[in-house]
Parts: structure tokens; C-alpha cells; sequence
């Protein structure tokens, strides 16, 4: 059962609540707001695919559906982080756990004093370890707690983090970067939801998706026709993923072998230390469900490479999902 303070986290809202700041004693400014915007995590990058800092709110052109948009709230800097790590735990990653456990401790320990994090561990069902917290001894004994057993319900998971974490700052009054790293080493194989709906809450949320894939050394995997088959399906289950970040803003990181899982995380971290913060009150509020195209651009320097999500829905009051559905309830569990 989820819990109800978390239960209240199911509504999905889109956008961020216009901005004032609130000074407080060791602290940046907590962004507050009192109107609807979209809120955008905005990476830009220089052709040697270095960080590229200094940039100003007036260097941004902001796009929805090619109608030039009104820039509502601008930070380099300060705004604080969400982080959630979401872990496979299936039995195919008991091996993998030791070097996993350490790896989710290296990128956990790059959150600010600002900054939150929550654990959520995944197999055939979705276990929230931790929820959002700054506490740091809470998030490591979260990670140590994790086991691995069952089935990947992949979909699933990333569907209910979404639900459950997204826009839990806007409710709260708060502007806060959110970002889902996700790490897995292999396909679905028991999800109840389909990965169009996963995509689809995903462009209403407006949380950033990270995707991790591990895999074997090739020179152990078997070559005969069912390993073959199931090389073409984890090829589909990447496609998918790939997919997902390039929706969110994000970067898949694929392939990764497990050694390198720190660095990956690192990567991570270094982005997110990086990003831009950018919010703007849409010309068109019209809660149609459309999938509404969003460009960022920075017009002076075309060379420069700008990656963050490419739209939104906004879907009708009536059509806001909930937690699974009739006869399709999903397996997840607050600790």
C-alpha cells in the first residue's frame, strides 16, 4: 500500500506554481510562485560537448509550437535538485548489488545541502525505500537495504515514481529541479502498463529521465537462437529508453558495463550541477491533451547544442489518470 502522504502526490499537474524568493540563513532563495508555468531543465553543451556556464535569460528563446514564448523565472545556479534513484532489485542483479550499492552512494553524495533525494527499488514490484528527504544517513541505509529478487517490471516503476514524485515541490510552493536516474540490466518482463503510457505521463510531468542500462561481457553471451532473440529484444528495450530521455531532456546511458557505473553517475551528477533553470507561462492554456512542441534556442551562438524536453500535454481535469486502473492495480510499497 503507498502511504497517504504519498497518495497525495498522484495528481498530475503541469508546471510550476510566477516566481518570489524567500531568503533563508546558510540557504540559496526558495523560488516560489503563484502561476502556471513550464518549467524546463535546460543542458547546453559546446561542439567539444563541454558545460557552457555564463548564459543569461536574455540569451534564451523559448518556443512552444513555433510562437515565441514569454521567459517567467531564470536560474543558474540555485535551484535545488530532487533526485531520484530508482534501482532494478530483479534476481538477475543479485551479482551486481555490492558495486551498485557503492556507485548509488558516490552520486547520492553529490546532492547539496539544498538538495533531496529518494530510493525506490524495483523487480516485480516497485518498493519506495526512501521517500524525498535531505537526509543523508536515511538515503545510505535506504541503498544498503536493498536485495535483489523477481521479475523487472520496468514500466511500472518509472511510472510510479513519476506519479508519485513529479511536481511534489510545485505542491508544495517550491521550484525544484526533478530528475529520475534509472538503472536496470535488462528488458521488461512483468509490467502491467505500456511504455506509450509511461512516455505519456512523462511529457506531463516534466521530470527528467535518465536511463542506465548494464550488461554482460559479449564474450559470455550464448549465440544461439534464443540468445539471439533476446539480444533483439533488450535492442527494443533500449530503443525505448533512448527514447524516453530524448523526451525528458536527458541522456541514455546504454550498454554500460558495471565498472563504469560510478563514472556514469558522476556524468550525471556534473549535469544536473550544470543545467539551467528556465520556467514560462504558456500563451495557450487550453487543457486539450495536445502534445505541444517546445524549442530552446540561443539565437547568438547557433553553435552551441541546447537539450531538454522536447514537449508537454496538458490533459483535461476529467482525463487525469490514477494510480493503476480498474482491475489493473500496480504493485507498489512504501516502507
Amino acid at each position: 500500500m503507498v502511504r497517504p502522504a504519498l497518495a497525495a502526490a498522484l495528481l498530475i499537474l503541469m508546471g510550476a506554481p510566477a516566481v518570489a524568493q524567500e531568503p533563508r540563513d546558510g540557504f540559496p532563495p526558495i523560488f516560489r510562485s503563484g502561476v502556471q508555468l513550464v518549467p524546463l531543465n535546460v543542458t547546453v553543451t559546446d561542439l567539444q560537448r563541454h558545460f557552457v556556464r555564463g548564459l543569461t535569460a536574455e540569451d534564451f528563446t523559448v518556443l512552444e509550437d513555433g510562437v515565441a514564448q514569454e521567459v517567467q523565472f531564470f536560474d543558474a545556479a540555485d535551484v535545488p535538485i530532487d533526485l531520484i534513484l530508482l534501482v532494478d532489485t530483479s534476481s538477475s542483479m543479485g551479482h551486481n548489488m555490492p558495486v551498485v550499492h557503492e556507485a548509488a552512494l558516490g552520486f547520492l553524495s553529490t546532492l547539496r545541502a539544498q538538495d533531496r533525494g529518494a530510493v525506490v527499488a524495483f523487480a516485480d514490484r516497485v518498493d519506495v525505500v526512501q521517500e524525498l528527504t535531505s537526509d543523508r544517513s536515511s538515503l545510505e541505509g535506504a541503498v544498503r537495504r536493498m536485495t535483489a529478487r523477481g521479475a523487472t517490471a520496468l514500466h511500472d516503476a518509472i511510472y510510479i515514481s513519476l506519479k508519485l514524485f513529479g511536481h511534489a515541490a510545485q505542491r508544495e510552493g517550491e521550484i525544484r529541479r526533478q530528475a529520475i536516474a534509472v538503472l536496470t540490466d535488462g528488458e521488461d518482463t512483468s509490467s502491467l502498463l505500456a511504455f506509450d503510457e509511461v512516455v505519456g505521463l512523462a511529457r506531463q510531468s516534466g521530470v527528467t529521465i535518465y536511463p542506465i542500462t548494464l550488461v554482460a561481457d559479449p564474450a559470455a553471451e550464448r549465440l544461439e537462437l534464443e540468445g539471439l532473440r533476446r539480444t533483439a529484444t533488450q535492442m527494443r528495450s533500449q530503443y525505448l529508453l533512448r527514447q524516453l530521455a530524448r523526451e525528458t531532456g536527458a541522456q541514455a546511458f546504454l550498454s554500460v558495463r558495471l565498472p563504469g557505473l560510478k563514472d556514469v553517475y558522476s556524468s550525471i551528477a556534473e549535469e544536473l550541477a550544470n543545467q539551467y533553470s528556465i520556467a514560462y507561462a504558456p500563451t495557450d492554456t487550453t487543457p486539450d491533451g495536445r502534445l505541444r512542441q517546445i524549442v530552446v534556442q540561443v539565437a547568438s551562438r547557433p553553435e552551441l547544442r541546447l537539450r531538454t524536453r522536447t514537449g508537454y500535454t496538458v490533459e483535461p481535469a476529467s482525463g487525469r489518470a490514477e494510480l493503476g486502473r480498474p482491475g489493473r492495480a500496480l504493485r507498489s510499497h512504501a516502507n
